[in-house]
């Protein structure tokens, strides 16, 4: 009867470490994309190096399965024209302040504090104007630098 109960949990045990495997593979084995362009956006006298996400598959990706955001860094997708663009942050671990920033560079709507999502449905955020950008940033940089809707950002890439 004991033999039965170890080889039942050791059987449970392998099906939940493959699941984990499968889980993380895209990850984990994700080709390393020599592609990375950086960029900079900038208020007043503080700048951030943004990674640029300007394909359909860099947008997709965005900053999901990330551990880390360095303190002055942050992702910028790129559309290409002005229009509502919702986000979600499905498998995003690190909790964002989310900006939208129009073609003129101005800032129309902030999601601060936006909170990871470990759910099979996620909420998404979106904009209550037309932007071209989004910048992802660690939550509570808007608050530190004084970042609010309207304010002209110097976007550079």
């Amino acid at each position: 009867m004991k033999t039965i109960f170890e080889l039942l949990l050791l059987a449970v045990i392998v099906i939940i470490l493959i699941y984990l495997f499968f889980s993380f593979a895209q990850t984990l084995f994700a080709p390393v994309s020599d592609n990375v362009k950086y960029g900079s956006v900038c208020f007043k006298n503080k700048c951030f190096q943004v990674e640029l996400a300007e394909t359909k598959m860099q947008r997709e990706k965005g900053l999901m399965n990330r551990q880390v955001l360095g303190d002055n860094n942050g992702m910028l997708f790129i559309f290409e024209k002005d229009d509502i663009y919702p986000f979600w942050m499905k498998n995003t671990l690190i909790p964002l302040d989310i900006i939208w920033i129009d073609s003129s560079g101005k800032v129309v709507y902030i999601s601060e504090n936006t909170q990871t999502c470990k759910n099979l449905i996620c909420p998404s955020v979106a904009s209550l104007g037309e932007a071209k950008y989004v910048l992802e940033l660690n939550a509570g940089k808007c608050k530190e630098n004084g970042l609010k809707q309207g304010d002209i950002l110097s976007i550079t890439y």
